[in-house]
């Protein structure tokens, strides 16, 4: 295993963490402009690759506790972007599509997003961007392995970082 600068390291996942919520921020003010928010603009594209989902499948995809994703759907289906039906089988378990409506909120989020890409990616060479993914690939296999069954407080290294900052994006 590599050994790399502490320094390095440090300005390293400080740069990634800056950039990360960069990319948030510049995708967030898009989705606003088309009465969307973060979240929803999210599960439109979730359920724009696959479909219908379970609330439940859709909670593990998004990351998201079962009652959050609950109340993201009620303001979605209110709004009419998703209806939900009962499962066959399953009298507790419901399944989440996009309507009409919600397919075309979910291509404009496309188009945000394959906009926002080619912006922030206009002066990036192909081979640096295939290594950018590599790394960027072994950090999240780093943390899915080596943090997985961790206490947020055994997590030394991030707690020194802005990575463990709260702003809010739990």
């Amino acid at each position: 295993m590599p050994t790399l600068d502490p320094q390095l390291k440090a300005e390293f996942t400080d740069a990634l963490v800056q950039t990360g919520r960069k990319l948030r921020t510049r995708f967030n003010a898009e989705v606003v402009r088309h009465g969307l928010t973060y979240p929803r603009a999210r599960a439109l594209a979730v359920l724009a690759r696959r479909q219908p989902l379970r609330q439940s499948e859709l909670a593990i995809e998004l990351e998201l506790e079962g009652p959050t994703v609950v109340r993201l759907l009620d303001g979605m289906e209110r709004i009419g972007l998703v209806k939900r039906q009962g499962v066959a089988g399953d009298r507790r378990a419901k399944a989440v599509a996009l309507t009409a409506h919600g397919r075309r909120q979910a291509e404009t989020v496309a188009a945000i997003s394959s906009r926002i890409r080619d912006v922030i990616l206009a002066r990036s060479a192909g081979a640096d961007v295939a290594v950018a993914l590599g790394v960027l690939r072994l950090i999240g296999d780093a943390i899915d392995l080596d943090f997985r069954d961790a206490d947020p407080g055994e997590a030394g290294s991030l707690v020194e970082t802005p990575l463990a900052g709260s702003d809010g994006d739990a």
